[in-house]
């Protein structure tokens, strides 16, 4: 191969793997922070085409169009649109959808096409970790010296809390009454995480995949590069007082201690660390129970609904409110996906999620992974390989392979109680779990991808699953009232 050819292709590679988390950094602290007027011109947009157009020479001979994720997204892209088109009959609003859509889902392809090692996967979890980090840090400072001791500012103008100037002025801090006389301030982030329910969603996330730093009979590195980072995002969550995160950290637990102490001393330590989290007030003094939770399960009853009234194609995406009593969303990924692009949406994004879940558990577990075959370098001309070829065995694989489940499963359980279906975290991990079945696929440690021609029912099954799920935990949960 040329010397100036391959030259050539690293460069293109590393432009466009730099490029892409560039353009993870814009989103998660949103491009009007960055940005400020330029912000409507979708910026982000014009950087992901940026980074296509570097990544065109190795796009033709990337996995990406082998996997039933890339399917599953063009067909949310279209569901999204088609919502708007067809249940406001609003074209203009059909683009909109659509570019509201795209650079969340182009997480998932620029992951895919541009972080292709190891090394490159630990720069992206060094990425989110500095994002949680920043947030926890800037949140930090202001409860510690920035919180009025009288509460909140009130308006003179309306006599009430003034929502506006607070935001103003701590915008790492959500403001939300607890009790009749008292105040709860809770932690968030910017952009796509501004509220304590999604930033705490993400670091629960996060936490898992630090453990992809972790060395054996390294102390002091993983001290530093683990437990420490570890201990700054759970300081995180706690200082979101979110319940859905809470639960979703308990979960994770589980799983992660399922496999070395069995399913029920698993539980009873996750009991024991939920009990001792509320003992320590992680909620805000918030109940976790049926009753406490009783509005939001009646808007999960009329998404529900909506779905029935609007099967094919929803209401329309972000429109979900304007069909509920209170003119709120519900908080329920799932809900929230059936009402707003109805059965057609839903169906692609339990393909989405189907494929992701089950490469995941592939990958994790041994008995699917073999030793493989050292890989042959690539002499073409637009060959992705370096110039060294990166060793991972099927150990580590495997270990890849279980933190994306942890990661995974904190999400989920989390996205049961948001509404956040369509957020860049979701492709964000979906791409980093093909990468990793590319990396065992490449050197022959495990069997190729589902074909698509099997995905398929596999996701209209999930659909119709997922929906009777959420159908018998109404009726449960009402009964239980």
């Amino acid at each position: 191969m040329p010397a100036t050819g391959y030259s050539i292709c690293r460069v293109n590679r590393t432009m466009g793997f730099v490029l892409s988390i560039l353009y993870l950094v814009i989103n998660y602290l949103t491009p009007a922070t960055l940005f400020g007027p330029l912000a409507p011109f979708h910026i982000e947009v014009i950087l992901a085409v940026l980074i296509t157009l570097v990544s065109l020479p190795a796009l033709m001979k990337s996995y990406i169009f082998k996997t039933s994720q890339s399917l599953a997204l063009i067909g949310l892209g279209i569901a999204a649109s088609f919502s708007v088109l067809i249940a406001m009959r609003w074209p203009g609003g059909a683009v909109h959808a659509a570019l509201e859509f795209i650079p969340n889902a182009f997480a998932y392809f620029l992951i895919c096409l541009h972080c292709n090692s190891k090394k490159k996967l630990q720069v992206v979890v060094l990425m989110l970790f500095s994002v949680c980090l920043f947030v926890t840090v800037r949140g930090s400072i202001d409860l510690l010296r920035g919180i009025p001791a009288s509460g909140p500012p009130i308006s003179a103008a309306t006599g009430a809390f003034d929502k506006e100037g607070w935001n103003a002025d701590h915008p790492y801090i959500l403001a939300m009454t607890s009790g009749p006389n008292g105040w709860l301030y809770r932690l968030r982030g910017l952009g796509l995480i501004n509220d304590p329910n999604d930033f705490g969603q993400l670091t629960v996330c996060v936490i898992p995949m630090m453990f992809i730093f972790w060395k054996a009979k390294k102390n002091i590195r993983n001290l530093a590069f683990v437990l420490l980072p570890v201990s700054v995002m759970l300081l995180g969550i706690y200082l979101t007082h979110s319940r859905g995160a809470l639960l979703a950290l308990m979960a994770v637990v589980v799983v992660a201690a399922r496999r070395r102490v069995g399913t029920v001393p698993a539980l009873l330590g996750a009991g024991v660390l939920f009990v001792a989290a509320m003992a320590l007030n992680v909620t805000g003094g918030r109940e976790i129970s049926a009753g406490s939770g009783a509005d939001r399960t009646s808007l999960w009853g009329q998404g529900l609904q909506i779905l029935r009234e609007h099967p094919l194609f929803g209401v329309g995406l972000n429109n979900m409110p304007e069909f509920t009593d209170v003119h709120l969303t519900a908080h329920n990924s799932l809900v929230v996906c059936a009402a707003e692009l109805g059965l057609f949406g839903l169906y692609f994004w339990s393909l989405f999620l189907f494929s992701t879940v089950r490469d995941a558990v592939a990958v994790a577990s041994p008995a699917n992974v073999s030793e493989g075959v050292p890989i042959v370098p690539d002499e073409g001309l637009y060959a992705q390989a370096t110039s060294k070829v990166e060793e991972i065995d099927k150990a580590e694989i495997n270990r890849l392979g279980r933190l994306m489940v942890l990661s995974l499963t904190g999400f989920l359980v989390a996205a049961w109680f948001l509404s956040r279906a369509f957020v860049l975290t979701f492709f964000l991990l979906g791409g980093m779990t093909e990468v990793i079945f590319e990396l065992a696929l490449e050197r022959g440690m495990i069997a190729p991808r589902l074909p698509l021609a099997r995905a398929l029912p596999y996701a209209g099954g999930l659909a119709i699953l997922l929906l009777l799920v959420m159908y018998i935990s109404l009726r449960v949960l009402n009964l239980m009232r």
